[in-house]
C-alpha cells in the first residue's frame, strides 16, 4: 500500500467524538490487514511519520499499533520495522506439529537448521525417551519461520534408528511429516508448557528484543507401543502463538 492508500484509511477518523482515536485507527489498520489491503510482508510506517501524517501524538500511534502487535496481526523486527503477519498461529493440546499448524492456517513454513549432530543422549533426554544414558541419539536445532517471520526455535532429540533422517530433509519437512512418512505413528505424548525470557541468542534467532517473554514447551512422544520417538524442547514468539485447550467438567 502506498503512502497516499495509507493516508486514505484514516479521512474519517472522528477526532471529537467519544471514541478514542487509537482505537479507531487500529480498527482501521485491522480491517484493510483482513480485506487484503495490507498483505503479509507489508511495512508500515514508523511511529514519529505516522503520527505526525495523521496529525496525532505519537502515543496515540503507539498504543494502536501495539495493540495489533498482541493480536498478532502485526509484528515489529529489529532493523525492518513493523510489518503485517497473517495472524497468531493457535495450537490446541493434541498431536500435531508446528509445520503442519502453519501449512493448516495456510501460512508458508520454512526452515533454518541451526544444528544437527549425532549425540549421545544425557540424563534428562535419556530419561525421556527411555533409553539408556550415553545411547547415540540425533540432536537438531531448528527455526521455523512463516511467512519470512521467526516464529519458534525446535530442538529436538531422537532415538538411534532415526539417525539417518538427513539435513535435507529436516530443512524443507517438518519432523511429523518425517515421521509419517516412515510409517511411524505417535500415539501418546506428555508436554509440559511454560514461560520465561528470552536471552541474548534466543532473542536473536526470533528477531526480539532479549528479555521478551517466550511461550515454552516440553515434549516426550511414544509411539502405540509406548517407544519413545521424538523427545522436543521448544520456544516461540507469544505475540506469534498460543496453545488452545477446552476444559470440560466431570
Amino acid at each position: 500500500m502506498n503512502d497516499n492508500n495509507m493516508a486514505n484509511l484514516f479521512t474519517d477518523l472522528d477526532r471529537s467524538g467519544p471514541i478514542p482515536l487509537y482505537y479507531q485507527v487500529e480498527q482501521r489498520i485491522e480491517k484493510a490487514i483482513m480485506e487484503g489491503a495490507l498483505p503479509a510482508g507489508a511495512r508500515l510506517e514508523n511511529e514519529v511519520a505516522l503520527a505526525g501524517r495523521l496529525n496525532l501524538s505519537r502515543p496515540t500511534i503507539r498504543r494502536a499499533i501495539q495493540d495489533l502487535v498482541d493480536k498478532g496481526l502485526l509484528v515489529r523486527r529489529r532493523g525492518v520495522g513493523t510489518q503485517v503477519v497473517h495472524g497468531r498461529v493457535t495450537r490446541g493440546l493434541e498431536l500435531t506439529s508446528l509445520f503442519d499448524d502453519l501449512t493448516k492456517g495456510e501460512q508458508k513454513p520454512t526452515t533454518e537448521l541451526l544444528f544437527y549432530s549425532a549425540d549421545k543422549a544425557n540424563d534428562t533426554v535419556a530419561d525421556r525417551l527411555g533409553v539408556p544414558i550415553g545411547s547415540p541419539v540425533l540432536h537438531i536445532r531448528r527455526l521455523r519461520i512463516a511467512n519470512g517471520v521467526p516464529v519458534a526455535v525446535l530442538e529436538n532429540w531422537l532415538p538411534e534408528h532415526f539417525l539417518d533422517i538427513s539435513e535435507g530433509e529436516l530443512s524443507v519437512m517438518g519432523l511429523y511429516e518425517i515421521l509419517r512418512g516412515r510409517g511411524v505413528t505417535i500415539r501418546v505424548a506428555k508436554q509440559k508448557i511454560g514461560a520465561r525470557t528470552a536471552n541474548t541468542a534466543e532473542a536473536g534467532h526470533l528477531d526480539i528484543d532479549r528479555g521478551t517473554a517466550l511461550l515454552t514447551m516440553e515434549r516426550a512422544a511414544f509411539d502405540n507401543s509406548g517407544v519413545g520417538i521424538e523427545y522436543g524442547s521448544h520456544y516461540y514468539r507469544p505475540d506469534l502463538y498460543s496453545f488452545e485447550v477446552t476444559l470440560v467438567e466431570k
